[in-house]
């Protein structure tokens, strides 16, 4: 069998070099910083905004960017193909293309999708007397995203630049990095190092770097002020497959999975013969999701929802196989293999950064379900019409755009929604497979836009109105909890508890108004005076006075008075 093997969610996608149109806005900026002229090392590029990364996020920000600015993309992986395979809900992908469209005038073409399902099922049963051949099948559209398309959609050379090279620079402190002038701040923008694969080093200088290079990037801090959890870890193993058709009668099902549907959870064990695999399978819970595409062809994963520590792909490899052997699925044939590593939760980007993060660098990825490529994706506007609208100011402050592009993401709302999201992520976390079962099963019995606003979770998408609120989010907890069979209810109950206790803050502060908003991300511009500014002009018009010989403090523009 031929194999292909494809690693995802953590690459560091990298970048190549185009000659494009530059920005009407006015470029402010000098050849050279001090530091660089010291070491006789010249800025070989300008641009309005750099961007690090070429993944979804990347490509993302750097389209809608490139609307109204110069942007320059850097990644040294800029050409290779993405690896993961994406799944969205139809509406949320409608959504995206709308705002794509309307907002930015970029299409993104119907061949993005290369496999619509009408409904969605799911597979419940083992637990609270649900049979285990018992579907639950869901009235929701869902899509495949084809994914060399949606890269080749947000890589048009109209668009922006790019650059094979990647930073070499680690944050030290807030705003310091290592080493030392690699990437140094000043008030008209920012010069960075960047480096050939060949080890060429370039210099670029930027108004503003946005940093997508991943969720374990070296670029952004991490905010240590907020007491946060340490991420759960979304683990899977993917194969695209061709099974065997010659004895199968009912050729409308692969196994039990119907072909006009995408089967998003298989939470059954049924599949483990000896006790040692099923008491492993039940207390490290894994579950199936299955894309059927044209006629025998279908993609598997076998995945850990989210764990701390993460399920070994090993495990989840070996549990796919078994379960499809299970269910006499025949394989003859692997075309794609997919290695799928997904932090989820953990701490936010630390405040007063000027490097803006972006994507799996700002935490974006929803804490309960690992679900990232729409969030990104919605997000990516917001956050560009920060940038665009800060660089259109007269006498713009670089910090305070970095701050509105923060906010733009992570709003004190939008971070109380994700603390309300994080605790479910640790509730799925302690659950075994029977927890989970009735846990999600109960989920999808809540009314659609209710559970749909859920696994959006972000603003823009839909229905995610119904959570943007702490009355909305209380609201939805109650009802979940009466949709929960009774020992998963108790279990939410006490872990509301326990984990209010633990943790502090975030998740009361979700769900009533008691505590107020978290910190604003916005920049805060310090006063321009400092100390008592009466008192030192005071003091310096009586020496002014006084008949004995003295020098007369100079005074500081600043503390000069009107």
């Amino acid at each position: 069998m031929k194999s292909f093997v494809l690693v995802s969610a953590l690459l560091i996608w990298e970048a190549t070099s185009f000659t494009f149109p530059t920005s009407t806005l006015p470029n402010t900026f000098r050849r050279d910083t001090k530091l660089y002229e010291a070491n006789g090392a010249l800025t070989e590029d300008n641009c309005d905004v750099l961007v690090l990364g070429s993944g979804p996020a990347a490509r993302s920000i750097a389209t809608l960017l490139s609307k109204d600015l110069d942007v320059l993309l850097a990644d040294s992986n800029f050409d290779r193909k993405w690896p993961p395979n994406y799944g969205v809900w139809e509406d949320e992908w409608q959504s995206i293309c709308s705002l794509y469209k309307d907002s930015f005038n970029h299409d993104l073409p119907e061949n993005c999708v290369d496999r619509k399902w009408k409904v969605t099922d799911c597979y419940f049963g083992g637990s609270f007397d649900i049979p285990t051949e018992q579907r639950f099948r869901i009235d929701r559209p869902y899509y495949r995203i084809e994914k060399n398309a949606l890269q080749d959609a947000l890589s048009q050379k109209d668009d922006y630049r790019v650059l094979k090279a990647n930073h070499i620079s680690e944050a030290t402190n807030i705003n310091l990095y290592s080493p030392s002038g690699s990437l140094v701040h000043d008030k008209d923008g920012s010069t960075i190092t960047l480096q050939t694969s060949d080890k060429k080093e370039i210099s670029v200088k930027s108004k503003l770097i946005v940093d997508c290079t991943g969720h374990e990037t070296k670029l952004v801090l991490k905010d240590s002020r907020v007491k946060s959890i340490p991420p759960g870890f979304q683990i899977a193993y993917g194969a695209l497959v061709t099974v065997d058709e010659t004895d199968v009668v009912d050729k409308t099902q692969i196994g039990p999975y119907d072909k006009e549907a995408m089967t998003l959870f298989d939470y059954r064990t049924d599949h483990f013969k000896d006790e040692s695999s099923l008491q492993k399978a039940e207390n490290a819970p894994t579950f199936m999701y299955a894309m059927p595409l044209n006629d025998n062809k279908i993609f598997f994963e076998e995945t850990s929802l989210v764990a701390r520590p993460g399920v070994s792909f090993q495990e989840c490899k070996d549990r796919c196989f078994t379960r499809l052997e299970h269910l006499g699925i025949k394989v003859i044939d692997i075309e794609e293999e997919e290695f799928c590593y997904i932090p989820m939760g953990g701490p936010l980007p630390a405040k007063d950064q000027r490097v803006i993060a972006f994507g799996g660098s700002s935490a974006m990825v929803h804490p309960s379900t690992g679900y990232n490529l729409c969030r990104n994706m919605m997000g990516a506007g917001a956050v560009a019409n920060a940038i665009v609208q800060g660089l259109k100011n007269e006498n713009v402050n670089l910090d305070v755009v970095a701050g509105k592009a923060y906010d733009a993401m992570w709003s004190p709302s939008n971070i109380r929604q994700r603390n309300f999201a994080v605790f479910g992520g640790e509730f799925l976390m302690k659950q075994k497979v029977e927890g989970l079962r009735g846990f999600f099963d109960g989920f999808f019995r809540l009314p659609m836009d209710i559970w749909g606003g859920f696994l959006a979770g972000w603003p823009g998408l839909p229905n995610n109105d119904k959570h943007e609120s702490w009355y909305a989010r209380l609201l939805f907890g109650l009802t979940f909890v009466s949709k929960l069979p009774p020992k998963v209810g108790l279990d939410m109950f006490l872990s509301i508890v326990t984990y209010s206790i633990s943790e502090g803050v975030p998740l009361p502060q979700a769900v009533t108004p008691i505590f107020g908003e978290p910190e604003s991300y916005e920049h805060t511009v310090p006063p321009k005076n400092q100390g008592d500014v009466a008192a030192k002009n005071e003091a310096r018009r009586m020496i002014a006075e006084s008949k004995l010989e003295v020098d007369l403090p100079v005074p500081f523009e600043a503390d000069k008075q009107e």
